[in-house]
Parts: C-alpha cells; structure tokens; sequence
C-alpha cells in the first residue's frame, strides 16, 4: 500500500501530540501499514534532532499552528530541553522524578540514533550522601543482565559536575494497567507475572533487592507484538544501606528484606 502525503501528514500530527515514550505504542497500535508507519517514524527522528528546544520561544501548543505546519514543533520546552550530554544525548521530555533525580527521554545520536531514557541528578543534590545513593543505583543496574530488567547503556556527569547515567527507555504501561486493558484471563496474568519472578531472582543473585516492587515499577511493552515486563527503578538505598557491589553482605540484606519491601499489589500475599 502507498501512503499519500495526507495519510503522513495525519498520522504524525495525531503522534506528536502524545509524550514522547509513548510514540511506538501509539504508531504500533493505530498503524499497521508498515511503509506509512515507517514514513511518519521517520519525521518523528527529524523532529526530535531539529535542532535545540531552547531555541523556541515557550508557549503552549496551539491547535491551528500545528495543524498548518505538520514539521513544526509542538512540545513546550521546559527548562532542560534541549540540553546534550556528552556530545550525544539531546534531552526531550521528563517523563519522571524521583527524591534525588529526574528521568528523561533522551535522542541519542551516535554511534546509534535511539531513544533512550536519562536519569539525571537534580541541582543542589550534590551531598556526598546523596551521590552515593546514586552511584549505587547505578552500579546495582549495571551489576544486572536480564532480559526483563531496565539496562544501563552508559554513566557520566554534566558541565556542572550532575552525575547521570543512560538506560533502555521502557515504553511500556504499569503491568495491572495492561492486564485490564487487555482483559487478560487469570493464566495470562501469571504468565506475564513469571518473568518478573526470573527477574526478581537474578537481582537477588546478584545481593540486590528492589525494595520498591509495585506495578509502577513493572512496566509492560510490546516488542513484535509480544508483551514484555521490564523491572525498573531498582535498588531504592537507605541511610547507611551497603554497595550494592560488595555482595559480602546479601544474606543479612534478605534476612531483613521485609523491613523494607512493600507487598505487592498483585495478590500473591507477598513482595519479593
């Protein structure tokens, strides 16, 4: 099938309109032209490497200007759009924030153009306490290799000295959100639900432990048309918790575990 120019023009309006993480879902779910949906994912790559948000003025998006101008911009810049890190990662949408940090979605652009999520520190969370957490959450990510857990491409720190590392961005929906919007039957649900246990159980190996498990925390993507869990936000430390790299201490971390892991919300009677 041949995509006219209208059908582009459509279709991408009706996507940039949506948060940048949820592009792919969107285009996966509404299109199943393969040449359009390539077309208007092209536009979309153009759109986010156009050039730096800061350079547009801030106003709110206006209907009839993004009607008339399909290319334009439409996503008001906040403070740190637009900002690139290390040469190569272009900040877009913050789509998180956390105690110590914001996460963003991110256009990298080499070696390999992708979208990326950025978990960056916030400005004045620089104590040594803090950055410790950090960095231990980001070595705990890296310690991990697991098909259904978040990975970390790459770490470093801003002009300003902000640490910040660089990971899968999960474009996916909180795991009961999904089960209920797709009506999954009760063996469907475990079988989204066993992976997560896989997952679970290789951090574990590792000495680390979630301590956070909830459904917004387990988000669920297509990939092929096949949903995925993906564990994310791992490793919440405490005052005083240990390296997550120093596994010396693991069987006194799970003796304890339940001070510190919330039930899951799942009905299974337990956390992790």
């Amino acid at each position: 099938m041949t995509s006219t120019p209208q059908q582009v023009r459509e279709l991408f309006l009706a996507t940039v309109r949506r948060p940048v993480a949820e592009w792919d879902a969107y285009l996966a779910e509404s299109c199943d032209d393969d040449e359009l949906r390539q077309a208007v994912r092209d536009l979309l790559d153009s759109h986010l490497v156009a050039g730096s948000f800061l350079d547009r003025p801030a106003v709110a998006p206006d209907t009839a200007a993004i009607d008339s101008v399909a290319a334009d911009t439409v996503l008001a810049p906040t403070p740190a759009s637009g900002i690139i890190l290390a040469g190569r990662y272009r900040l877009v949408e913050q789509i998180g924030e956390g105690g110590m940090g914001t996460v963003w979605t991110a256009q990298q652009t080499e070696p390999v153009r992708r979208l990326v999520a950025v978990k960056l520190i916030k400005p004045g969370m620089d104590s040594k306490q803090v950055l410790g957490r950090f960095d231990a959450e980001r070595q705990a990510l890296a310690l991990m290799d697991h098909p259904n857990i978040a990975k970390v491409f790459d770490a470093g720190a801003t002009g300003e000295g902000r640490p910040y590392f660089v990971m899968e961005l999960v474009n996916g929906i909180p795991i009961t959100q999904f089960c209920d919007e797709h009506h999954l039957t009760p063996r469907q649900r475990l079988e989204l639900f066993v992976p997560i246990c896989h997952a679970i159980q290789h951090a574990h190996q590792k000495g680390i432990i979630h301590r956070d498990l909830k459904p917004s925390n387990v988000l669920v993507a297509l990939y092929d048309g096949r949903p995925v869990p993906k564990v994310i936000d791992f490793f919440r430390r405490g005052k005083g918790d240990p390296n997550p790299a120093d596994r010396s201490d693991a069987p006194h971390r799970c003796r304890d575990r339940r001070r510190h892991v919330r039930v899951h919300e799942s009905g299974t009677g337990g956390g992790e």
